[in-house]
């Protein structure tokens, strides 16, 4: 099974755990035959994995993990922090194991001893927190950064912005201020009915966080123009079609596990809106598609009536007429033409003959003597028109 390559699914995928790495890896836990395997697994966000093992051993799975980094300025630049691969020991430290030097052209390698993981149910779960490797790479990131901020950089008692990009063409802002940390993402979409989509949802958005039952969420606010936090960013990345959201995040929005919980949220936001627009059109266009064909049922069944009504009329008059008089119907519908062509040469013979001249005897002999035209001469010759 060497140099087999498996594409991951083409979309935003809103799970921690990758349902691709998560299916091979308990696919290779399961099989009681321990066959050599080389395996290459492409996911969106130009993620990519690579899974080996051997035949001689068989307890053991080599992971090598290759991902976008969030920011080059924080991390290292042949690699991942050592904050990251802690946080990445710590998913299963008696089963996850750092390789290092990690293998060439991938951040990261890890040694997985499946010998370690438990019998039973317990074992999904074992393996669905191994196969979110990348989410625990991409959230440490973010992490670090925030805790790394120059206290210096200010400008008016503010941070300056950190421009953050994971996909291209997305980029986020993070403020960090002494009593809250400001998330803003510029909102761009190439197709005017998911800009009107998206500007109804995040409206709504604000009116359903605004209430007393989200009140402990992070407050939300959507503004088709550049909050002031952005003052002095580039012109690229301020130009938007789709406005600018922002979310206020407070200290107990980051207290224990809710950090994990606000990063992940924070780091899929794009992916999230995206979503939701995609369903909302689908939602939309199945309402009109069924919409279109419960008005095409109606036509069908109203002209079915009619021509049921009509042959019962038919039917009836039919039943009143002595045997014979179907077939001078019949006679009568065929020869209705001729009929028609019979009235209107009658309306064309009247008419013909009130334009006719009224003749007077002995007028055409005083005519020709007395009201004879005058013949004229030109030197000009003139042609005869056909």
């Amino acid at each position: 099974m060497r140099g087999r390559k498996f594409p991951g699914v083409r979309m935003a995928c809103l799970e921690r755990a990758s349902p691709a790495l998560k299916g091979i890896l308990l696919k290779r836990y399961r099989d009681s035959n321990f066959m050599e395997i080389d395996h290459h697994l492409y996911e969106f966000g130009s993620v990519e994995y690579h899974i080996q093992s051997s035949a001689s051993d068989t307890h053991y799975i080599y992971l090598s993990v290759s991902t976008p980094l969030l920011s080059q300025g924080v991390m290292r630049p042949y690699g991942i922090s050592q904050y990251t691969k802690q946080m990445v020991k710590g998913i299963r430290p008696d089963i996850v194991e750092i390789v290092e030097p990690a293998k060439e052209g991938y951040q990261l390698t890890l040694r997985l001893d499946f010998s370690g993981i438990p019998i039973g149910k317990d074992s999904v779960k074992v393996i669905a927190d191994i196969a979110a490797v990348q989410a625990v790479i991409l959230s440490s990131q973010l992490k670090e950064m925030l805790m790394n901020v120059n206290p210096q950089d200010t400008s008016q008692g503010m941070y300056k912005p950190l421009k953050l990009e994971y996909h291209p063409r997305e980029p986020f802002f993070i403020i960090r201020q002494p009593q809250k940390i400001i998330a803003v993402f510029p909102i761009r979409f190439k197709d005017k009915t998911d800009v009107t989509i998206a500007t109804a949802f995040f409206q709504e958005l604000m009116d359903v966080g605004s209430s007393e039952k989200w009140r402990k969420a992070p407050p939300c606010c959507w503004s088709p123009i550049p909050p002031p936090e952005l003052r002095g960013e580039t012109f690229e990345d301020l130009s938007t079609n789709g406005g600018f959201v922002s979310f206020e995040i407070s200290s107990r929005h980051v207290e224990g596990k809710r950090l994990d919980k606000t990063v992940w949220s924070l780091l899929n936001f794009y992916a999230y809106v995206k979503y939701h627009v995609k369903s909302t059109r689908s939602f939309i266009q199945r309402r009109m598609r069924k919409r279109l064909e419960g008005l095409v049922e109606v036509l069908g069944k109203r002209r079915n009536t009619e021509e049921k009504e009509k042959d019962e009329e038919e039917e009836k008059e039919g039943n009143h007429k002595v045997p014979g008089c179907m077939n001078m119907r019949k006679l009568i519908k065929i020869s209705k033409p001729k009929v028609l062509q019979r009235r209107y040469d009658d309306l064309s013979t009247k008419i013909k003959r009130i334009r006719w001249r009224i003749k007077i005897h002995g007028f055409g002999r005083f005519r020709r003597r007395w009201l004879k035209m005058p013949k004229f001469s030109s030197s000009m010759g003139y042609i005869r028109l056909e």
